[in-house]
């Protein structure tokens, strides 16, 4: 089979069919498909439809619950939701409405989460809440796959950080990072197309730098910027784990090898109303003039352009919108063999 293009509306289409014949309630269904397509139209492939067939294991294997309850525990500002093991894109999505809610009404909102699954990329949150005039920061922890500085073996996830500030004439905003050098999930892909990876990237299970893709897959990730990035790791796990009730360091659970445990991974949502600090419109224009002087400052010998957090991704959205997502053709193996075990036609998704 030669990987072919797909409608990134046709392919949400296909996905989100996939996950309903699979007992998923629509709703639901239609927010995971957004949130992985959202992933491959930035140019995300780690975060995309590529995580559909580890979604549908884990939910035929009755890993994952598909009822909707979900207890959430409020105290003004400050919201702990129970995640009840669902979904993370679903879980997720709830935390950002209790969140937007809670800045709406306080100005400010936290609002923790436990018991949650891989929820995605920050990024499909952030752009909802940037579209509200709100500042949004999240936060989540993730299963152990680096090391702690100076150590070997994995302890703490590649938590990933991520903020999202609204603009006004620009686009948001939107940094969106792990706290490793590389989300694990870039190795994952490299893994599957058999190509190597860039030295500093990883260790080996050994504790040696490699450049193996599978060698790292079963070695570790290395923090970005060294024992900072390790603080910054242990910062969010704190926050997203220990705080929150949630699994934290070795005990949030892998998905591609716990198959007796529920991941129970953590978030944090912190949300602030812009209209608490200025007029929306005032501060909108702020954001304007200090991304254009961004923009416009000298540039190093052989740099065409300065760029700001998000716009790669932006850029690369408009043009996979127009000329499709190509997908390796592993995933696209996967997906047919799912779509004929459901009865959904991924042939149907082609642009």
């Amino acid at each position: 089979m030669n990987s072919r293009t797909y409608n990134a509306a046709g392919l949400q289409h296909f996905c989100a069919s996939l996950f309903s014949r699979a007992g998923v309630p629509a709703g639901d269904a239609k927010i995971i498909a957004e949130s992985l397509v959202g992933a491959d139209l930035r140019g995300v492939d780690s975060h995309g439809v590529v995580r559909t067939d580890i979604y549908m294991r884990r939910l035929e294997a009755g890993m994952m619950n598909t009822d909707g309850h979900m207890p959430v525990r409020q105290d003004g500002p400050v919201t702990l939701l129970d995640g009840n093991n669902h979904f993370g894109a679903v879980v997720g999505t709830k935390a950002l409405g209790l969140s937007l809610q809670g800045a709406k009404q306080f100005g400010n909102a936290v609002v923790g989460v436990k018991g949650s699954n891989h929820f995605g990329t920050c990024a499909y949150y952030l752009l909802q809440a940037v579209q509200q005039n709100v500042v949004m920061m999240i936060l989540s922890n993730a299963s152990q796959t680096m090391p702690p500085t100076g150590g070997i073996r994995p302890f703490i996830g590649t938590n990933p950080f991520s903020i999202g500030v609204p603009a006004g004439n620009r686009i948001p905003f939107v940094l969106d990072m792990a706290t490793s050098v590389v989300a694990r999930g870039k190795i994952i892909v490299a893994a599957q197309k058999g190509e190597s990876i860039p030295e500093g990237w990883a260790l080996d299970r050994h504790g040696n730098m490699t450049t193996d893709a599978k060698a790292a897959l079963e070695g570790s990730v290395l923090p970005v910027g060294g024992a900072k990035g390790y603080g910054i790791s242990m910062f969010i796990d704190i926050l997203c784990g220990v705080l929150t009730g949630a699994g934290f360091g070795k005990y949030v659970n892998n998905m591609y090898e716990n198959w007796q445990e529920p991941q129970n991974v953590g978030h944090f949502f912190i949300a602030i109303d812009i209209s608490r600090f200025m007029p929306v419109e005032q501060f909108k224009a702020r954001m304007d003039t200090y991304l254009e002087e961004i923009k416009s400052e000298p540039k190093a010998p052989g740099v065409e352009e300065i760029l700001i957090p998000g716009e790669l991704e932006h850029r690369c959205t408009l043009e996979r919108l127009e000329k499709g997502i190509r997908l390796p053709e592993s995933v696209e193996r996967e997906l047919v063999d799912w779509g004929s075990r459901y009865q959904v036609d991924l042939a149907q998704a082609l642009l």
